[in-house]
């Protein structure tokens, strides 16, 4: 069933994605018994009491306990669904890096109608934000000023991840509700106006060059970020895309990334020619 479903959901490129897609296979399992089930059930009701056989109304009800132990065995596998597969896969996702020191960090923040991602830089620690500094192009009111800010690299709508490495993506939004969906990682997490919320999770393969999307970066390979809470009139537009690069590759776009940021040195000035 897991192989059949596989064929339907988006590919899988996360640590932790094989655990929700076997839930996703055990839930449609039990789906499909239900349904088969009642619908065998329903059509012997219908033959069984149909009209011409019973002429006359019975008022006895039914003497077999057959339909209370198949709701409780229904209520059983519930139970066992959730104990030992919905909440162990929850803890292992919403369970912080072993080592944070290595994981990578990245705010996103979300708005009407775009994802901004926000990078610490080379230093590792994310400069201050204010209000008071956002702007059409400040979208996150980060300080500059701030001697952490000064390297912090910021883009619009643009996501990109090293694969193989504990990814921490602290999210929070500056108006709605939002929701933060990335199908290849098995990810969607609720953006709320006030909150920090971290989402952790881990690449397990590049973006493969088939993802291509006109919008994406550079080199048109991506997957797309989507918003799945309704968030107002443009809601349709909120789309964002990400990358997920080697190790190699995400240090290099860092690098380019935190070079177009950083100030420039002043130019020496030239020498005089001797006369």
């Amino acid at each position: 069933m897991l192989s059949f479903l596989q064929n339907w959901l988006p590919i899988n490129a996360s640590e932790h994605g094989p655990y929700l897609d076997e839930l996703t296979a055990l839930v449609h399992w039990l789906m499909l018994v239900l349904f088969v089930g009642w619908a065998l059930y329903f059509l012997y009701v219908l033959f069984r009491f149909r009209a011409s056989a019973n002429p006359r109304a019975s008022y006895e009800g039914a003497k077999s306990h057959v339909s209370q132990y198949i709701e409780v065995g229904i209520a059983v596998f519930e139970v066992v669904l959730l104990v030992f597969f919905a909440i162990p896969a929850w803890a292992s996702w919403v369970e912080p890096p072993a080592d944070p020191d290595s994981a990578l960090q990245v705010r996103v923040i979300a708005e009407q109608f775009a994802w901004n991602s926000h990078y610490a830089g080379p230093d590792g620690v994310f400069g201050a934000t204010s209000i008071d500094l956002m702007s059409a192009t400040n979208t996150i009111g980060l300080d500059r000023t701030d001697p952490y800010g000064v390297d912090d690299v910021v883009s619009i709508n643009q996501l990109h991840l090293p694969v193989d490495r504990d990814i921490t993506v602290l999210l929070t939004s500056k108006d709605v509700i939002h929701s933060f969906a990335l199908q290849q990682m098995r990810v969607k997490q609720d953006v709320v106006p006030g909150l920090m919320i971290p989402v952790h999770f881990k690449a397990t393969m590049v973006t493969p060059p088939e993802a291509q999307f006109p919008a994406c970066n550079a080199t048109k390979t991506c997957w797309e970020i989507t918003c799945a809470q309704l968030c107002g009139l443009g809601h349709y537009r909120m789309k964002g895309f990400y990358t997920v690069h080697s190790q190699q590759d995400f240090d290099a776009w860092m690098a380019e990334q935190v070079a177009a940021v950083m100030p420039q040195p002043p130019a020496e000035a030239e020498a005089p020619a001797e006369q």
